[in-house]
């Protein structure tokens, strides 16, 4: 055996237990809240935000999000190693363990909550802990293994990055922070319904309830597109209430367009594959949205 073996073998062990570890915080999911959070503390500052705040804001909120992921892996580690689509998880392949992932996500949180508590104010780190508990705990442990309304219920924990950030700059919550708020709960039910119609084989070998396991996929399909056009209606408020001009406008109503032709397209076909691009697209569009109010915010300054 070479001396440069072992210092090797511990240098990968180790990447290969921080790749677990980052794995557990969902990085994909957290980049998104991160990005409607950071949307919510420039759409609320009439300028620029100081950078020390946006840093400190972003830092504690990714932290919570990360940890709460942590807690859902934890939660669902049995569920995850019945399907196909998160068997990868570093729980269900023995890359990691229960006691290791509890002490990541007290560590993650709690530093997370205190940056919040000590360096932006103490209604965002309420709030941020509120979450926390909304979605490890009231939506993981208790909805989604209960009711097909899951992700209606449970979809409020995950509309509140943009008010946390909003709450992060002005120290208050707002009628425009809940505007934000509405678009991403209308969002969720679309999103997640169009994943789960072609992931329903999933879902009901891992004894979960989603709707179109216990309602059936003709079923699920027309509340996809009801939830859809619901959204469009509640994406124009922002608008309607003079919180964004004319360049919003547009784009929501394009966005909205494309994502109800997509609901449409799922209803008409029996096929997995309009659900799978609806699922992609919806993503795209909640980004876009949200970006479209930061052009319409900074043009009207």
């Amino acid at each position: 055996m070479s001396a440069e073996f072992i210092p090797q073998s511990r240098s990968a062990g180790f990447v290969a237990r921080a790749r677990a570890f980052y794995a557990l915080t969902k990085p994909r999911v957290v980049a998104l809240i991160v990005f409607t959070a950071v949307i919510g503390m420039l759409l609320a500052s009439p300028g620029m935000v100081a950078p020390g705040l946006l840093a400190a804001a972003t830092a504690g909120i990714a932290l919570v999000a990360g940890a709460a992921a942590a807690v859902n892996c934890l939660v669902e580690r049995s569920l995850d190693a019945r399907m196909r689509r998160t068997a990868w998880r570093p729980l269900p392949r023995g890359e990691l363990t229960a006691l290791e992932t509890l002490a990541f996500a007290g560590v993650a949180g709690g530093l997370g909550l205190w940056i919040l508590g000590q360096h932006v104010n103490t209604l965002t780190m309420w709030l941020t802990l509120a979450t926390f508990v909304g979605y490890a705990i009231v939506y993981t442990v208790i909805l989604k293994p209960l009711t097909p309304q899951n992700i209606v219920i449970g979809g409020a924990s995950g509309a509140m990055p943009p008010v946390l950030g909003w709450a992060a700059v002005t120290g208050e919550v707002s009628t425009e922070a809940m505007l934000l708020f509405l678009i991403i709960f209308a969002w969720t039910p679309p999103h997640f319904w169009s994943l789960a119609l072609y992931r329903t084989e999933d879902y009901a070998r891992a004894g979960v309830p989603m709707l179109p396991v216990t309602h059936g996929k003709h079923y699920t399909r027309l509340q996809v597109l009801l939830y859809t056009l619901i959204l469009f209606a509640v994406s124009l408020l922002p608008f309607a209430n003079r919180m964004s001009g004319p360049f919003y406008l547009v784009a929501a109503v394009a966005l909205g367009a494309v994502y109800i032709w997509h609901a449409v397209r799922i209803l008409r076909s029996e096929d997995e594959r309009p659900a799978q691009a609806a699922f992609r697209y919806s993503i795209a569009y909640l980004a876009l949205l949200f970006a479209a109010l930061l052009v319409d915010h900074y043009a009207a300054l």
